[in-house]
């Protein structure tokens, strides 16, 4: 399986990052060695002195396609959930200054948590999704799916021009304003609309 991640999908985060605004979606890839194991904490790489949190609506694809069409796009997936997709700022930063690909800051072994999933009929609208990141019981980061500049169908419509989706590959939508650096003993939960789906710890 893959991992196809967004960047730059919503509009406040790309100001707090001074990024210029895309014309259509920032494709990057993370390996399956990214995945956090579950019951495993986030152990911050001794690379990187700045290690952010970028919580994420995370959609699973359960059929395979290629060239899918918007309209067909919901065929794809049945699952829903939130994860993280850790990222070595400081490390990012100066690969970006270069104009160098991102993998060393976003693929990184433990980069990409996933919480559980969860069936997306259980939900009235998913351009309507509320989700939430937590460290130490504070909300850190707080988004909704209304905010993206391309919806989930159209995300998934977008990639399949270019990568053939197989049955298990997860799709990272993009992440919300609020990113901030993690240290340890943080302790990190991720919500999707009511529902707790993940609890990390950070060492």
């Amino acid at each position: 399986m893959k991992i196809i991640c967004i960047g730059r999908n919503y509009v406040e985060h790309i100001a707090e990052l001074q990024n210029e605004r895309p014309t259509e979606p920032v494709v990057f890839m993370k390996p399956d060695s990214a995945i956090l194991l579950k019951q495993h904490p986030f152990v911050i790489p001794e690379f990187s002195n700045d290690i952010h949190h970028e919580i994420e609506i995370v959609v699973k694809i359960n059929k395979v396609g290629k060239y899918i069409e918007s309209k067909f796009a919901h065929k794809y997936y049945e699952e829903i959930s939130v994860g993280i997709d850790f990222t070595a700022r400081d490390l990012q930063a100066k690969l970006k200054e270069k104009g160098l690909p991102w993998e060393k800051a976003k693929a990184f072994d433990g980069s990409a948590v996933i919480g559980d999933f969860l069936s997306k009929e259980q939900f009235s609208s998913l351009e309507n999704l509320t989700f939430e990141l937590t460290n130490n019981n504070k909300s850190v980061q707080k988004g909704n799916s209304s905010l993206m500049l391309w919806k989930i169908d159209e995300l998934i419509a977008y990639v399949s021009q270019y990568f053939t989706l197989k049955i298990g590959d997860l799709i990272f939508t993009g992440t919300p304003a609020g990113v901030a650096a993690v240290k340890p003993d943080d302790v990190l939960e991720g919500f999707l609309e009511e529902h707790k789906l993940f609890r990390i710890q950070v060492k």
